[in-house]
């Protein structure tokens, strides 16, 4: 089933009006990030890159190389889980522990998933690094909704408003934006400490605080967004990642990597449905980190 009606109507309505009036109050239009119902974004690594200055994120530990499903299919070599250095200069003490433990459960042998993989929400900043199917935004005056097609994953951003007075940790916590000229910027607090930053199960706590700025590059055909990242309780110093999207539209933006046995990335839009609760695997028996389940409804 492909759902297009409701982002059809934002497109064609909403989202104009919006910009629109953007533009009359002397602003400047802002980024159009979904000109049509079939634009989506991929990202383009499933790991943060590093600034070009100044404290980055965790890196790949340097002893043991990364091999993706990208490098199985270009090289034939053995795919690895991601591991990261426990030696990086922004880690807490505790924090490098983490990552010791992570790196010591790959090695062993055993299944190394993230909690994503098991369709638990990724948090932010790890939102932005799936790089298998589209994300797909929905832009009106007052919100900016932004949804991976691969489950049932969402982000909510509230524009032109502070952030509440006592916001309670979430998953996804709270996020408020607004536009600065061709950039969305994107303030998240209220995270609560059950998500990692990054593939590599690099951990936060609850004072975790996200800054992004999304804007479109090289025509339009690239979505760049820098990450501001604060957290005095897991990293001895604020630091900087980036990560970026190519565009995914029939007939445009061809999705280069077509469906095969490593990869489900699916066809270009129009976003398709899809839940990832629906398939109830084991990740080849990994019980530690179960499909969520509930047995009372939440209204």
């Amino acid at each position: 089933m492909r759902m297009t009606s409701f982002a059809a109507v934002i497109s064609s309505g909403v989202l104009a009006c919006g910009i629109a009036s953007s533009a009359a109050s002397g602003a400047g239009a802002p980024p159009d990030f979904s000109p049509n119902p079939s634009v989506g974004w991929v990202a383009i690594s499933g790991l943060f890159g590093a600034p070009a200055s100044g404290p980055g994120p965790v890196m790949a530990d340097p002893t043991h190389p990364r091999v993706s499903n990208d490098d199985q299919r270009a090289t034939g070599a053995q795919p690895t889980f991601p591991m990261g250095d426990p030696n990086s200069p922004i880690l807490q003490p505790w924090a490098r522990d983490v990552l010791r433990k992570h790196n010591e459960l790959v090695l062993s042998g055993k299944p190394a998933f993230p909690a994503q993989a098991s369709c638990w929400p990724a948090g932010v900043p790890h939102f932005l690094l799936y790089p298998v199917q589209p994300v797909y935004f929905v832009q009106t005056p007052k919100e900016i909704v932004m949804t991976w097609q691969a489950d049932h994953q969402i982000r909510h951003v509230y524009l032109n408003v502070p952030h509440s007075a006592n916001v309670k940790p979430s998953w996804y916590g709270e996020s408020v934006g607004h536009y600065e000229g061709d950039t969305l910027v994107v303030d998240t607090v209220g995270l609560n400490a059950r998500t990692s930053i990054d593939g590599y199960s690099t951990p936060h706590t609850d004072k975790l605080h996200v800054v992004e700025r999304f804007h479109m590059t090289n025509g339009g055909k690239t979505l760049q967004v820098e990450v501001h990242v604060e957290d005095p309780g897991a990293f001895t110093t604020p630091w900087d990642a980036t990560q970026r999207y190519r565009r995914v539209e029939p007939g445009v933006a061809k999705n280069p990597d077509p469906l095969n046995p490593l990869s489900s990335t699916s066809d270009e839009g129009p976003m398709l449905e899809a839940s990832c609760a629906e398939n109830p695997n084991s990740l080849m028996g990994m019980a530690s980190i179960p499909i969520p389940q509930t047995t009372t409804p939440d209204f």
